[in-house]
Protein backbone atom coordinates (compact mmCIF):
# COMPACT_ATOMS: atom_id res chain seq x y z
CA UNK A 1 0.00 0.00 0.00
CA UNK A 2 1.23 3.50 -0.81
CA UNK A 3 1.12 6.23 1.84
CA UNK A 4 1.39 9.84 0.72
CA UNK A 5 3.94 12.27 2.16
CA UNK A 6 2.13 15.59 2.56
CA UNK A 7 3.37 19.19 2.89
CA UNK A 8 2.23 19.90 6.48
CA UNK A 9 0.75 23.15 7.73
CA UNK A 10 3.46 24.45 10.05
CA UNK A 11 1.26 26.96 11.82
CA UNK A 12 -2.15 28.51 11.27
CA UNK A 13 -0.93 31.39 9.09
CA UNK A 14 1.40 29.31 6.89
CA UNK A 15 -0.05 28.34 3.51
CA UNK A 16 3.00 27.11 1.59
CA UNK A 17 6.40 25.54 2.07
CA UNK A 18 9.59 24.91 0.11
CA UNK A 19 11.30 21.54 -0.21
CA UNK A 20 14.89 22.27 0.75
CA UNK A 21 16.30 18.75 0.35
CA UNK A 22 15.30 15.14 0.37
CA UNK A 23 17.26 13.17 2.96
CA UNK A 24 16.32 9.90 1.28
CA UNK A 25 16.24 8.92 -2.38
CA UNK A 26 13.76 6.76 -4.26
CA UNK A 27 14.31 3.13 -3.31
CA UNK A 28 15.68 3.85 0.16
CA UNK A 29 14.15 2.02 3.09
CA UNK A 30 12.72 4.28 5.80
CA UNK A 31 11.37 3.80 9.30
CA UNK A 32 8.20 5.40 10.52
CA UNK A 33 8.93 8.87 12.00
CA UNK A 34 12.43 8.87 10.49
CA UNK A 35 13.23 12.28 8.93
CA UNK A 36 13.04 11.97 5.15
CA UNK A 37 13.05 15.58 3.90
CA UNK A 38 13.65 19.13 5.03
CA UNK A 39 11.24 21.97 4.34
CA UNK A 40 11.37 25.72 4.83
CA UNK A 41 8.45 28.08 5.46
CA UNK A 42 7.97 31.77 6.22
CA UNK A 43 8.49 31.02 9.90
CA UNK A 44 10.69 27.98 10.46
CA UNK A 45 12.77 25.22 8.88
CA UNK A 46 11.86 21.67 9.85
CA UNK A 47 12.60 18.03 9.12
CA UNK A 48 9.52 16.05 8.08
CA UNK A 49 9.21 12.48 9.38
CA UNK A 50 8.06 9.53 7.31
CA UNK A 51 4.36 8.76 7.88
CA UNK A 52 5.02 5.00 7.57
CA UNK A 53 7.71 2.33 7.46
CA UNK A 54 8.63 1.02 4.04
CA UNK A 55 10.41 2.19 0.90
CA UNK A 56 10.41 5.69 -0.60
CA UNK A 57 8.60 4.87 -3.81
CA UNK A 58 8.22 8.30 -5.43
CA UNK A 59 9.27 11.93 -5.13
CA UNK A 60 6.74 14.22 -6.79
CA UNK A 61 8.05 17.61 -5.61
CA UNK A 62 11.76 18.21 -6.13
CA UNK A 63 14.20 20.25 -4.13
CA UNK A 64 13.78 24.02 -4.36
CA UNK A 65 10.09 23.83 -5.26
CA UNK A 66 7.51 25.84 -3.30
CA UNK A 67 4.03 24.32 -3.01
CA UNK A 68 0.79 24.84 -1.10
CA UNK A 69 0.11 22.98 2.16
CA UNK A 70 -1.50 19.54 1.75
CA UNK A 71 0.37 19.04 -1.55
CA UNK A 72 1.60 15.46 -2.08
CA UNK A 73 5.40 15.53 -1.97
CA UNK A 74 6.03 11.82 -2.50
CA UNK A 75 4.88 8.39 -1.39
CA UNK A 76 5.99 5.47 0.77
CA UNK A 77 5.39 1.85 -0.27
CA UNK A 78 4.61 0.28 3.09
CA UNK A 79 5.89 -3.02 4.35
CA UNK A 80 3.55 -5.82 5.36
CA UNK A 81 1.91 -4.99 8.66
CA UNK A 82 3.37 -1.48 8.79
CA UNK A 83 0.96 1.02 10.29
CA UNK A 84 0.62 4.34 8.53
CA UNK A 85 -0.14 7.76 9.94
CA UNK A 86 -2.96 9.63 8.14
CA UNK A 87 -0.61 12.47 7.26
CA UNK A 88 2.80 13.83 8.21
CA UNK A 89 2.48 15.81 11.41
CA UNK A 90 4.61 18.82 12.25
CA UNK A 91 7.76 17.64 14.07
CA UNK A 92 7.84 17.83 17.85
CA UNK A 93 10.90 18.24 20.07
CA UNK A 94 12.64 14.96 20.94
CA UNK A 95 12.36 15.73 24.64
CA UNK A 96 9.57 17.55 26.41
CA UNK A 97 10.66 21.00 27.41
CA UNK A 98 9.38 22.76 30.54
CA UNK A 99 5.75 23.75 30.29
CA UNK A 100 5.38 27.15 28.68
CA UNK A 101 2.57 29.61 29.33
CA UNK A 102 0.16 30.28 26.55
CA UNK A 103 1.28 32.89 24.03
CA UNK A 104 0.48 36.52 24.70
CA UNK A 105 -2.92 37.92 23.86
CA UNK A 106 -2.30 41.11 21.97
CA UNK A 107 -5.16 43.55 22.47
CA UNK A 108 -6.43 44.93 19.17
CA UNK A 109 -6.29 48.67 18.65
CA UNK A 110 -10.03 48.63 18.04
CA UNK A 111 -12.82 46.04 18.04
CA UNK A 112 -14.08 44.84 14.66
CA UNK A 113 -16.55 42.17 13.68
CA UNK A 114 -15.25 39.00 12.04
CA UNK A 115 -15.54 39.18 8.24
CA UNK A 116 -18.60 37.44 6.88
CA UNK A 117 -18.19 34.49 4.55
CA UNK A 118 -18.02 35.69 0.98
CA UNK A 119 -17.22 39.27 2.03
CA UNK A 120 -14.30 41.15 0.39
CA UNK A 121 -12.30 40.80 3.62
CA UNK A 122 -12.85 37.04 3.74
CA UNK A 123 -11.95 36.61 0.06
CA UNK A 124 -8.77 38.60 0.65
CA UNK A 125 -7.86 36.37 3.61
CA UNK A 126 -8.36 33.23 1.56
CA UNK A 127 -6.30 34.58 -1.38
CA UNK A 128 -3.24 35.58 0.68
CA UNK A 129 -1.28 34.82 3.85
CA UNK A 130 -0.78 37.28 6.74
CA UNK A 131 2.82 37.84 5.56
CA UNK A 132 1.64 38.78 2.06
CA UNK A 133 -1.00 41.13 3.46
CA UNK A 134 1.57 42.81 5.71
CA UNK A 135 3.94 43.40 2.78
CA UNK A 136 1.01 44.78 0.79
CA UNK A 137 0.11 47.20 3.60
CA UNK A 138 3.73 48.39 3.90
CA UNK A 139 3.84 49.21 0.17
CA UNK A 140 0.22 50.33 -0.29
CA UNK A 141 -0.58 47.50 -2.69
CA UNK A 142 -4.16 46.37 -3.34
CA UNK A 143 -3.94 42.57 -3.27
CA UNK A 144 -7.42 42.26 -4.79
CA UNK A 145 -6.03 43.76 -8.01
CA UNK A 146 -3.32 41.07 -8.34
CA UNK A 147 -3.62 37.75 -10.13
CA UNK A 148 -1.59 35.31 -8.05
CA UNK A 149 0.32 32.29 -9.28
CA UNK A 150 -0.75 30.09 -6.35
CA UNK A 151 -3.57 27.57 -6.30
CA UNK A 152 -6.89 29.19 -7.15
CA UNK A 153 -5.19 32.50 -7.95
CA UNK A 154 -3.72 32.79 -4.45
CA UNK A 155 -1.20 35.64 -4.15
CA UNK A 156 2.07 34.18 -2.85
CA UNK A 157 5.05 35.88 -1.23
CA UNK A 158 6.91 35.66 -4.55
CA UNK A 159 4.02 37.40 -6.31
CA UNK A 160 3.83 40.38 -3.97
CA UNK A 161 7.63 40.81 -3.85
CA UNK A 162 7.85 40.64 -7.64
CA UNK A 163 5.12 43.26 -7.87
CA UNK A 164 6.83 45.59 -5.37
CA UNK A 165 10.35 45.16 -6.71
CA UNK A 166 9.14 45.49 -10.27
CA UNK A 167 7.78 48.96 -9.59
CA UNK A 168 4.15 47.86 -9.69
CA UNK A 169 4.31 45.29 -12.51
CA UNK A 170 1.99 42.31 -12.25
CA UNK A 171 3.44 38.89 -11.30
CA UNK A 172 5.01 37.12 -14.25
CA UNK A 173 5.94 40.31 -16.09
CA UNK A 174 9.38 41.89 -16.25
CA UNK A 175 10.31 45.55 -16.05
CA UNK A 176 11.71 47.21 -19.11
CA UNK A 177 15.54 47.05 -19.19
CA UNK A 178 17.32 50.04 -17.74
CA UNK A 179 19.11 52.42 -20.08
CA UNK A 180 22.47 51.51 -18.53
CA UNK A 181 22.61 47.89 -17.36
CA UNK A 182 24.86 47.19 -14.36
CA UNK A 183 28.14 45.40 -14.96
CA UNK A 184 28.01 41.62 -14.45
CA UNK A 185 29.33 40.27 -11.16
CA UNK A 186 31.86 38.13 -13.02
CA UNK A 187 33.13 37.71 -16.57
CA UNK A 188 33.11 34.58 -18.69
CA UNK A 189 36.27 32.56 -18.12
CA UNK A 190 36.90 33.82 -14.62
CA UNK A 191 37.52 31.25 -11.88
CA UNK A 192 34.19 31.35 -10.00
CA UNK A 193 31.75 29.10 -8.25
CA UNK A 194 28.05 29.97 -8.51
CA UNK A 195 25.30 28.55 -6.34
CA UNK A 196 21.72 29.73 -5.79
CA UNK A 197 20.75 31.42 -2.54
CA UNK A 198 19.19 29.05 -0.03
CA UNK A 199 15.55 29.46 0.94
CA UNK A 200 16.57 30.77 4.36
CA UNK A 201 19.10 33.19 2.86
CA UNK A 202 16.47 34.61 0.48
CA UNK A 203 14.04 35.10 3.36
CA UNK A 204 16.66 36.83 5.50
CA UNK A 205 17.49 39.10 2.56
CA UNK A 206 13.85 40.03 2.01
CA UNK A 207 13.23 40.78 5.68
CA UNK A 208 16.39 42.80 6.23
CA UNK A 209 15.77 45.00 3.18
CA UNK A 210 12.12 45.45 4.18
CA UNK A 211 13.15 46.46 7.71
CA UNK A 212 15.63 49.07 6.46
CA UNK A 213 12.91 50.50 4.22
CA UNK A 214 10.40 50.59 7.09
CA UNK A 215 12.29 51.82 10.17
CA UNK A 216 14.47 54.90 10.66
CA UNK A 217 17.44 53.03 12.16
CA UNK A 218 19.61 54.79 14.76
CA UNK A 219 22.23 53.12 16.99
CA UNK A 220 23.76 53.99 20.35
CA UNK A 221 26.56 52.24 22.27
CA UNK A 222 27.24 51.72 25.97
CA UNK A 223 30.29 50.30 27.72
CA UNK A 224 29.35 48.02 30.62
CA UNK A 225 31.48 46.74 33.50
CA UNK A 226 30.50 43.07 33.89
CA UNK A 227 32.82 42.48 36.86
CA UNK A 228 29.95 41.97 39.33
CA UNK A 229 28.26 39.50 36.99
CA UNK A 230 31.59 37.77 36.31
CA UNK A 231 32.19 37.33 40.06
CA UNK A 232 28.71 35.87 40.58
CA UNK A 233 29.20 33.47 37.68
CA UNK A 234 32.51 32.16 38.98
CA UNK A 235 31.16 31.68 42.49
CA UNK A 236 27.89 29.98 41.54
CA UNK A 237 28.41 28.27 38.18
CA UNK A 238 29.04 24.76 39.60
CA UNK A 239 26.01 24.83 41.91
CA UNK A 240 23.86 26.40 39.18
CA UNK A 241 24.74 23.65 36.69
CA UNK A 242 24.01 20.93 39.24
CA UNK A 243 20.71 22.49 40.30
CA UNK A 244 19.32 23.58 36.92
CA UNK A 245 21.14 21.41 34.36
CA UNK A 246 22.41 24.33 32.23
CA UNK A 247 25.58 26.41 32.25
CA UNK A 248 25.52 29.87 33.80
CA UNK A 249 26.63 32.21 31.02
CA UNK A 250 26.49 35.99 30.76
CA UNK A 251 23.38 35.88 28.55
CA UNK A 252 20.72 35.14 31.23
CA UNK A 253 21.98 38.13 33.23
CA UNK A 254 21.61 40.34 30.15
CA UNK A 255 18.15 38.93 29.43
CA UNK A 256 16.94 39.65 32.96
CA UNK A 257 18.40 43.17 32.93
CA UNK A 258 16.69 43.77 29.56
CA UNK A 259 13.32 42.58 30.87
CA UNK A 260 13.59 45.01 33.78
CA UNK A 261 14.46 47.87 31.41
CA UNK A 262 11.56 47.04 29.07
CA UNK A 263 9.17 47.20 32.00
CA UNK A 264 10.57 50.60 32.94
CA UNK A 265 10.54 51.88 29.33
CA UNK A 266 7.60 50.03 27.68
CA UNK A 267 7.78 51.97 24.40
CA UNK A 268 10.72 49.75 23.42
CA UNK A 269 8.41 46.75 23.79
CA UNK A 270 5.78 48.27 21.49
CA UNK A 271 5.08 48.12 17.75
CA UNK A 272 3.44 50.30 15.11
CA UNK A 273 0.24 49.26 13.35
CA UNK A 274 -0.92 51.89 10.88
CA UNK A 275 -1.33 55.11 12.82
CA UNK A 276 -1.46 53.32 16.19
CA UNK A 277 1.29 52.54 18.69
CA UNK A 278 0.54 49.17 20.29
CA UNK A 279 2.08 48.60 23.72
CA UNK A 280 2.70 44.91 24.41
CA UNK A 281 1.88 43.92 27.97
CA UNK A 282 3.93 40.72 27.71
CA UNK A 283 7.68 40.70 27.14
CA UNK A 284 8.54 38.08 24.50
CA UNK A 285 12.29 38.08 23.97
CA UNK A 286 13.67 36.94 20.62
CA UNK A 287 17.23 35.59 20.97
CA UNK A 288 19.11 35.25 17.69
CA UNK A 289 20.79 31.89 17.04
CA UNK A 290 23.48 31.61 14.36
CA UNK A 291 23.22 28.51 12.18
CA UNK A 292 25.54 27.18 9.49
CA UNK A 293 22.88 28.07 6.92
CA UNK A 294 21.81 31.47 8.30
CA UNK A 295 20.12 32.97 11.35
CA UNK A 296 16.94 32.18 13.24
CA UNK A 297 15.32 33.98 16.18
CA UNK A 298 13.38 31.73 18.58
CA UNK A 299 11.26 33.58 21.11
CA UNK A 300 11.16 33.22 24.91
CA UNK A 301 7.47 33.81 25.60
CA UNK A 302 6.48 35.68 28.75
CA UNK A 303 10.10 36.36 29.64
CA UNK A 304 8.92 39.01 32.09
CA UNK A 305 7.50 36.25 34.31
CA UNK A 306 10.69 34.13 34.39
CA UNK A 307 13.57 34.20 36.85
CA UNK A 308 17.20 33.96 35.81
CA UNK A 309 17.29 30.15 35.95
CA UNK A 310 14.16 29.85 33.79
CA UNK A 311 15.63 32.29 31.25
CA UNK A 312 18.85 30.23 31.14
CA UNK A 313 16.93 26.98 30.58
CA UNK A 314 14.69 28.49 27.92
CA UNK A 315 17.65 29.98 26.05
CA UNK A 316 19.58 26.70 26.03
CA UNK A 317 16.52 24.68 25.02
CA UNK A 318 15.49 26.94 22.14
CA UNK A 319 19.05 27.29 20.84
CA UNK A 320 19.58 23.53 20.81
CA UNK A 321 16.30 22.86 19.01
CA UNK A 322 17.00 25.67 16.54
CA UNK A 323 20.26 23.96 15.56
CA UNK A 324 18.58 20.55 15.23
CA UNK A 325 15.55 21.92 13.33
CA UNK A 326 13.09 20.92 16.04
CA UNK A 327 11.51 24.34 16.62
CA UNK A 328 7.77 24.72 16.24
CA UNK A 329 6.35 27.61 14.19
CA UNK A 330 4.88 29.35 17.22
CA UNK A 331 8.32 29.41 18.83
CA UNK A 332 9.65 31.86 16.23
CA UNK A 333 6.62 34.15 16.27
CA UNK A 334 5.31 36.87 18.55
CA UNK A 335 8.60 38.45 19.61
CA UNK A 336 8.35 41.97 21.06
CA UNK A 337 12.09 42.71 21.45
CA UNK A 338 15.19 40.98 20.08
CA UNK A 339 18.69 40.36 21.44
CA UNK A 340 21.57 39.32 19.19
CA UNK A 341 24.99 38.27 20.46
CA UNK A 342 27.77 38.73 17.86
CA UNK A 343 30.21 38.89 20.77
CA UNK A 344 30.41 35.08 20.81
CA UNK A 345 32.40 35.41 17.56
CA UNK A 346 34.70 38.12 18.93
CA UNK A 347 32.88 41.23 17.72
CA UNK A 348 33.29 44.32 19.93
CA UNK A 349 29.85 45.65 18.96
CA UNK A 350 27.48 45.76 16.01
CA UNK A 351 24.65 47.74 14.43
CA UNK A 352 21.91 45.10 14.12
CA UNK A 353 18.81 45.55 11.99
CA UNK A 354 15.43 45.69 13.73
CA UNK A 355 13.14 42.67 13.42
CA UNK A 356 9.79 43.98 12.15
CA UNK A 357 7.33 44.96 13.52
CA UNK A 358 9.45 45.53 16.63
CA UNK A 359 10.94 48.93 17.43
CA UNK A 360 14.35 48.05 18.83
CA UNK A 361 17.10 45.41 19.02
CA UNK A 362 19.94 44.93 21.51
CA UNK A 363 23.41 43.86 20.35
CA UNK A 364 25.87 42.19 22.75
CA UNK A 365 29.60 42.49 22.10
CA UNK A 366 32.43 40.33 23.39
CA UNK A 367 33.01 40.46 27.15
CA UNK A 368 36.72 40.39 27.94
CA UNK A 369 39.19 41.54 30.59
CA UNK A 370 40.56 45.00 29.89
CA UNK A 371 42.35 47.76 31.71
CA UNK A 372 39.91 50.26 33.18
CA UNK A 373 40.41 53.47 35.10
CA UNK A 374 38.64 53.06 38.45
CA UNK A 375 38.60 56.26 40.50
CA UNK A 376 42.31 57.25 40.58
CA UNK A 377 43.75 53.84 39.72
CA UNK A 378 43.91 51.28 36.93
CA UNK A 379 42.24 47.90 37.36
CA UNK A 380 41.60 44.81 35.25
CA UNK A 381 37.84 44.51 34.74
CA UNK A 382 35.45 42.32 32.71
CA UNK A 383 34.22 44.83 30.13
CA UNK A 384 31.87 44.69 27.17
CA UNK A 385 29.85 46.90 24.82
CA UNK A 386 26.09 46.84 24.32
CA UNK A 387 24.46 48.48 21.32
CA UNK A 388 20.84 49.47 20.83
CA UNK A 389 19.29 49.81 17.38
CA UNK A 390 16.00 51.69 17.56
CA UNK A 391 13.32 53.08 15.27
CA UNK A 392 13.66 56.87 15.40
CA UNK A 393 10.13 57.27 14.02
CA UNK A 394 8.85 56.39 17.50
CA UNK A 395 11.78 56.30 19.92
CA UNK A 396 13.89 59.37 20.66
CA UNK A 397 17.58 59.09 21.41
CA UNK A 398 17.07 60.24 24.99
CA UNK A 399 14.59 57.43 25.65
CA UNK A 400 16.83 54.80 24.07
CA UNK A 401 19.81 55.97 26.12
CA UNK A 402 17.80 55.97 29.36
CA UNK A 403 16.72 52.42 28.54
CA UNK A 404 20.37 51.42 28.03
CA UNK A 405 21.43 53.19 31.24
CA UNK A 406 18.86 51.08 33.09
CA UNK A 407 20.42 47.87 31.69
CA UNK A 408 23.94 49.10 32.47
CA UNK A 409 23.07 49.96 36.07
CA UNK A 410 21.34 46.61 36.63
CA UNK A 411 24.31 44.62 35.30
CA UNK A 412 26.97 46.62 37.13
CA UNK A 413 25.09 46.22 40.43
CA UNK A 414 23.55 42.79 39.90
CA UNK A 415 21.92 41.28 42.98
CA UNK A 416 23.51 37.85 43.64
CA UNK A 417 20.34 36.75 45.46
CA UNK A 418 18.60 36.60 42.05
CA UNK A 419 20.82 33.70 40.93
Amino acid sequence: MKVEVIMPQMGESIQEGTVVRWMKKVGDRVKRDEPILEISTDKVDAEIPSPAAGVLAEITVGEGKTVEIKTVLGSIETEAGASAAPEAAPPRPAEASPAKPAGPKEPPARTTAAPAAGSPEERLRIRSSPLVRRIAREHNVDIAALSGTGAGGRVTRKDILAYVEGGGLRPGTRPAPAAAAPSPVFKAGERTHVEPLSVMRRKISERMVASKRTSAHVHSFFEVDFSAVDRIRREKKAAFLERHGVKLTYLPFILQATVAALKAWPVLNASVEGDDLVYRKDVNLGVAVALDRGLIVPVIKNAGEKDLAALARATADLAERARTKKLLPEEVQGGTFTITNPGVFGSLFGTPIISQPQLAILGVGIIERRLKVVEDGIAIRAMGYLSIGFDHRIIDGAVADQFMSHIKTTLENFDPRLV
